[in-house]
């Protein structure tokens, strides 16, 4: 069956259609109708079932006799380590685990902080978790004690199993004493933490912590325990560092058929291939492609301590796609455009056999034409962008190539999948005709797997999502549908500026400046101007080895912007800078280049133009992004 075949199956009849994919699952009962509508625009799906999520990743592959295939590669040249773990070393790791977490008291919905680096006993940890029923809530490794702190008396952990420290490219994070610092300032108090200890730099224990190993020793291996169907999977923080963060929900049942699904008809990938998604366990990606969506498949997952440059040469990611026979990479777009930006000619790629690979997947942020068209002719495999969200869980627009590989349209993450009804609404909610920018709202009900509700805070799920569009999730993304139902995301909501009463999207400017042979990664932010209300301010990181004039650049970025989008789009302001500011997930801080640029602009009283102005916006993002560039 081709996609529109699938799509329109579903819609036709969503409850058969998700029904029939859940068929899928190993069930301890399974479930006797999938959608539950609990009123006021709430929904869950297969609430009447019982399922353990480490039992359809782990243990059904031991049974099934295939405990011998490899589920995780550890490959961190960061380190120079790597290994390999079996099904069944990995069902003997967590039941360990999770046994010493039962004899702690830890028990069906009570909550385990983790706070990790890149190893497997990072995922270890949360199968572990999820064996016993308790609710993960997996914190970025190295995050600030104060954003742990707040996490803590938000999710009121028994637990928190963490590590000695992470490695980053030239130096060494100590995360005992964030962890320390983050139980002093919150208010709730875990019983235990549990410390795996790194001989890149072993921590004293305190008297809430014990030794992973130790943790463990003579304890009995804990059996999975069954859990409703709507139960609490995990709880992943999305923003927030004062005040009340944004816990999103994970439901069980749901998360385990959507993203076995995804699997095969999205990432084409079989059991017992290899899969990699490049990103960490911190973030939504590492949760659903590096943990569960491949282990629940019977896939061979990897988990990667490094980055792709540095970690020691741009030719990291083709190495380890070479030496592990990578099927399907799913990275994000800003990684990509590290590696042209150091290696423009694809050298690093010549040393290396990628041909067992399929098809590059690209997400996170939006893909700029001219990194697809690059990777594209480097690898000489499909490039697939898709798009979905932490709330979403997997996604929600994307090229289901296992299932129909649809013709690639760039700059589009294809079509929606089954399962989302993806409107474009006007301010007032109304559709729009084809082409026209709006915002992204996708038809209540949700499909399973995402998130249902926020973590002890309905009202604010509700406001934050619901209220906006009744009747619809609010995305937060701002773009457009093409006739053929492509969707193209053009920014965030918020980056859709106003100049001079016309609505523009900064996107749409990004793809124009990306596509200048001398720029290898660009963004676009609306700042305050005192005649327009709003003018677009373009960073620009230039290629390795470009050594031309700046000015000349930037002229002819504005000139490009000018031919191409039109005088409408007023774009005069442009700067050269080393890096972005970017969060640790690589996301480029539009917000604080907002801020930046306001900030200096009105320093003193001349327009933003003002050259003296530019340097010190310049200096001021330079600084952030030495500091907060990867």
């Amino acid at each position: 069956m081709g996609y529109r075949a699938e799509y329109d199956s579903w819609k036709a009849d969503p409850e058969a259609w998700w029904m029939n994919a859940a068929q899928a699952i190993d069930w301890v009962t399974p479930p006797t109708q999938a959608l539950f509508d609990r009123g006021d625009h709430l929904y869950e799906w297969f609430a009447d079932a019982e399922v353990n999520t480490c039992w359809n990743a782990v243990d059904r592959h031991v049974e099934a006799g295939r405990g011998e295939q490899v589920a995780i590669i550890y490959d961190s040249p960061i380190t120079g380590s790597a290994s390999k773990t079996t099904y069944a070393e990995l069902q003997t790791q967590v039941a360990s685990l999770a046994g010493a977490l039962a004899a702690k008291g830890v028990g069906l919905g009570d909550r385990v902080i983790i706070y990790m680096p890149m190893v497997p006993e990072a995922l270890v940890a949360m199968l572990a978790c999820a064996r016993l029923g308790a609710v993960h809530s997996v914190v970025f490794g190295g995050f600030a004690a104060n954003e742990l702190a707040v996490r803590i008396d938000d999710c009121a952990p028994k637990a928190i199993i963490a590590a000695s420290c992470g490695i980053e490219p030239g130096r060494v994070v100590a995360y005992k004493p964030l962890l320390d610092g983050a139980i002093e300032l919150a208010e709730h108090t875990p019983d235990v933490c549990v410390i795996l200890q790194r001989e890149q730099s072993p921590c004293d224990l305190g008297p809430l912590d014990v030794d992973w190993h130790d943790f463990q020793a003579g304890v009995a291996p804990a059996p999975c325990v069954p859990v409703p169907g709507n139960h609490p999977a995990y709880i992943l923080y999305t923003s927030g560092t004062t005040g009340a963060p944004k816990g999103v929900v994970r439901p069980t049942a749901g998360h385990l058929v959507a993203l076995n699904w995804t699997m095969k008809n999205i990432y084409q990938v079989d059991p017992g291939e290899v899969f990699w998604a490049a990103s960490d366990v911190g973030w939504v990606v590492g949760h659903s492609y590096i943990c569960y969506a491949p282990l629940i498949h019977g896939n061979t997952t990897i988990v990667f301590e490094g980055k792709p440059i540095g970690t020691p040469d741009a030719g990291t990611f083709w190495r380890v796609i070479a030496e592990h026979d990578v099927k399907s990479f799913f990275t994000a777009p800003t990684a990509i455009r590290a590696v042209k930006r150091e290696d423009p000619k694809g050298l690093e790629l010549k040393k290396h056999d990628i041909s067992g690979l399929r098809a590059l997947y690209l997400a996170g942020e939006r893909a700029d034409p001219d990194t697809i068209e690059w990777a594209q002719n480097l690898l000489g495999v499909p490039v697939y962008d898709h798009w979905w969200q932490t709330e979403t869980g997997y996604t929600i627009a994307g090229n289901p190539a296992g299932l129909e590989a649809l013709p690639v349209k760039i700059g589009s993450p294809t079509v929606a999948m089954p399962g989302y009804d993806v409107q474009i609404l006007d301010e007032a909610g109304h559709p729009v005709k084809a082409g026209t920018l709006g915002a992204i709202a996708i038809k209540l009900p949700l499909p399973p797997g995402t998130l249902p509700t926020l973590w002890n805070a309905e009202a604010r799920f509700k406001s934050s999502y619901l209220n906006a569009f009744p009747g619809y999730y609010e995305t937060g993304d701002a773009g457009m549908m093409d006739e053929d139902g492509y969707l193209y995301i053009m920014a965030r909501t918020d980056d859709v500026i106003n100049v001079a009463g016309h609505r523009l999207s900064t996107g749409a400017m990004e793809e124009v400046l990306a596509g200048h042979p001398d720029v290898a990664e660009c963004a676009v932010v609306g700042v305050s101007d005192p005649l327009k209300g709003q003018a677009p301010l373009g960073l620009l990181c230039l290629t390795k080895g470009v050594n031309r004039p700046h000015d000349e650049i930037r002229a002819e970025c504005v000139k490009r912007v000018r031919e191409q989008i039109g005088p409408v789009a007023a774009f005069k302001l442009a700067l050269v800078v080393d890096r972005l500011p970017k969060t640790r997930s690589g996301k480029i801080l539009r917000a604080t280049v907002v801020k930046i640029a306001d900030n200096e602009a009105f320093k003193m009283p001349a327009t933003i133009d003002d050259p003296a102005i530019l340097d010190e916006i310049r200096d001021a993002l330079q600084t952030i992004g030495l500091a907060k560039g990867v």
